[in-house]
Parts: structure tokens; sequence; C-alpha cells
């Protein structure tokens, strides 16, 4: 099977211009207006030998920090910009979903935009007409159809947009990270839209996102892009493992550096410590470890909640733990600080990277504290079952269930 995309040696450089201007006064400036200026200039790329082929059918997702050069590929690969060397074969029409408003003419109306949007895609307009109704049923802007475009919403464009590109019958659709535009329940919509364009209709799908989860959903394989170049490729999870491994930022605690103003109890240390009482991001699978928390009561409040939840290296949450306040009493106590401790136990959670959220809260009326990213955890294998499973995603969670054979 030939691929769908061809990428071959791909490179895009910039030419960065430098002036090299002192700070003058106002009569130098004036004096040496007809001086020439000293100016220098060198090549930044912006992309470097990148090689890759994606088959028919297939979602590969692309990942890498800022500036590393995935929107630039995207943009080469929609044919916005022209790579400086390197080749491009491709064997299906491209729908491309880059920025809010891509394609768009302010002063059309949505109806007239939809029209004007396919065309750019490459689609005839009876193309267009034959999926209008889904698109508009999709997008949910049928009450502003005959509106000009500048009159809409961010969110109302990017449902638009990502209507037009995704019911247009092209092979191939990019993704940019506009999806984080879109609000819960939108994404939701939007990868539910594009599991079924992936597997159902076999298209092939390109998808920049820094959102760890929508990429491991979505996407078979995966590319991470530093600087410019390819560094690692492979299955989703296994790249987005390799990413986070080295990325990964030890942070044992927290702690208060300036006293609140406007808060009346709010979270002052949190650290995390082994069974000996030393202090670490690193734990053993088989090894228990606590939570330390403090949190300082300025104002007495009831129905206060003190809650810790658990975040897999994708930002999903993997379980919560709380415990009401209401049994220490703070409503009839003034000034006073607090100390808990949340022991974790062993074989809880399986080996990856995990990080830790806290908040004080009166539930469903207000938060008073939160703190997001509180402590980082790293559970490392030890030898234990997971070694003998390479490449298998256990998940988060090893729960530790009584198993009993029944006699017959």
């Amino acid at each position: 099977m030939k691929p769908i995309l061809e990428i071959i040696d791909i490179s895009k450089t910039f030419r960065i211009q430098h002036e090299q201007k002192p700070y003058l006064s106002i009569r130098d400036s004036i004096s040496n207006v007809f001086k020439p200026l000293k100016k220098s200039s060198e090549d930044f790329f912006a992309l470097k030998d990148v090689t890759f082929d994606v088959l028919p059918g297939e979602s590969v997702g692309i990942i890498g920090k800022n500036g590393a050069g995935k929107s630039t590929l995207l943009k080469i690969l929609s044919k916005i910009t022209p790579p400086t060397s390197g080749k491009i074969i491709s064997r299906g029409r491209i729908a491309s979903l880059l920025e809010v408003g891509t394609g768009f003419h302010p002063e059309l109306s949505g109806r007239e935009n939809i029209f004007l949007n396919g065309s750019i895609l490459g689609m005839k307009r009876v193309e267009i007409q034959k999926n209008f109704d889904a698109i508009v049923d999709f997008s949910g802007v049928e009450k502003f159809l005959d509106t000009p475009l500048k009159h809409y919403s961010s969110g109302m464009q990017l449902r638009l947009a990502f209507a037009v590109a995704a019911f247009l019958e092209n092979e191939i659709l990019i993704i940019d990270e506009v999806l984080a535009v879109g609000d819960a329940e939108f994404q939701k919509k939007c990868m539910g839209k594009m599991e079924d364009v992936s597997k159902n209709q076999g298209r092939t799908i390109l998808f920049v996102s820094h959102q760890m989860g929508m990429v491991n959903m979505l996407c078979n394989n995966a590319i991470l892009l530093e600087k410019g170049k390819i560094s690692f490729s492979g299955k989703s999870f296994e790249v987005i493992n390799h990413y986070n491994d080295i990325n990964f930022k030890e942070n044992a605690g927290y702690e208060l550096t300036k006293e609140p103003t406007g808060k009346d109890i709010y979270i002052t240390r949190a650290y995390l410590t082994d069974s000996k009482g030393k202090a670490s991001s690193n734990y053993a699978f088989n090894e228990e470890f606590k939570l330390n928390l403090s949190f300082k009561v300025k104002n007495p409040l009831k129905n206060v909640v003190l809650g810790i939840i658990v975040k897999d290296n994708f930002g999903r949450r993997i379980f919560t733990s709380q415990t009401d306040l209401n049994n220490l009493n703070i409503s009839e106590k003034g000034e006073k600080e607090y100390k808990f401790t949340v022991r974790f136990p062993h074989t809880l959670l399986t080996p990856n990277h995990y990080s830790i959220f806290c908040a004080l809260h009166i539930p469903n009326i207000r938060v008073i504290d939160e703190i997001n990213d509180l402590c980082s955890l790293n559970i490392i294998d030890t030898g234990s079952i997971f070694s003998m499973y390479e490449g298998v995603d256990f998940g988060c969670v090893f729960a530790n269930c009584e198993w009993n054979l029944l006699e017959e």
C-alpha cells in the first residue's frame, strides 16, 4: 500500500534580521539620520530534514513544545507556505483547519462562507450542496446562517470551520490546536466526529494538540518534534510517555511565599514524603508514601471540604479523595493552621507520571482556594508484573481486589 502522504526531507528556513542600533540622544539621532545602520542576519531552521510517511486511514498526532515546528509543518502540508527544500507527495485532497477564521471572509454570511471555504478546499459546488444540511446541523449556527461572519463569536466560527472541514469529502484532514478554543461539549463532539471520519470512513487525519489525552484517544501513531526535527515516533502512548519523561520536572511540594488577601482559608504547604519522612517526587510501585497538607484559617467558614485529585500524564483525573472539615469545628475557632496527612497505599498507582491538584471548597457554592500542580509524582517500576508486558497499557490504578475460588 502506497502512503497517502510522503514527506521527504522537508526543511523551512527563515531569515532573521538584527539591527545593531545604539541608544542615542536626540542630537545624535538627528546627526546620524543619513548614516547606514549596521545590520546582520542569521538563518533560523523552523524545520530541518523532516521525513515520514502517512498511510491511508491512519491518524497521526504531532506533539512538541511551542516553537518545535508543528504549525509550520501543517502550513507546508496545507500548501499555505512552501518549504525551503524537500518535497511532499500527496495522493489525496487535503482539508485544513489551522486557525479560527482561516478561509472565511468576515463580510460574507455563514451560508456564503460554507461555499467559499469548500471551494478553497477544492470541493465542487454539488459536493458542498450535498453536505450543506449536515454542516449546518453540526455547527449549530442555523439561526445565524445569513448573518455576516464578522458578527460571529470565535466559538461560532470554529464550529462552522470544523463542520466544513469534517463533512466535505477530502481524503486528508489536517487539524491544528484550534479545538482548544471550543467548550468541553464541542470538543467531545469534534472528537467523536474525527473518530468516525478516521475509523469508519477511512480518511487520514494529522492532528496537532498540546492535550495529550486527545492525541492518545484519537491517534494510532504520533511524532515528537523538537527544534524542527523528529526526535521520536511510534505508537501514540509510547511517544507521549517519551515526551513526558524528558519534560518531567520533579516538584516534591508547594510552599506559600506570600500571604494572600481576601481569602478566608488557604493552602500554605504541601509535600510528599516516604515512610521515613524524606521528601521526594519518586516512589517505587510497591512503596507507600504520604501527602502532607497544611492550610490556614483566617475567618472560620461552615461546610468546607478539603479535596485532592490525582491526574495522569494526559491531564485526566484518575481519582479524588476528600474530607469534610466540619469534623474540625473550624467554624467555632479563630485564626489557626491545620495539618493533614493523606496516605497512598503501595501498588495503588501503576508506573507513570502523575500530578496532584488540591482545593478547599464549599460544594456546589464556591472554590475558596486551589493549587493546580501541587506536587509532581513519579511511580517507578521495580521489576513488578508490568515489566513482563512491554508496551501494554495497564491504565493508572492497580486494584488489589479480593479473589476467591468457589468450590463446586
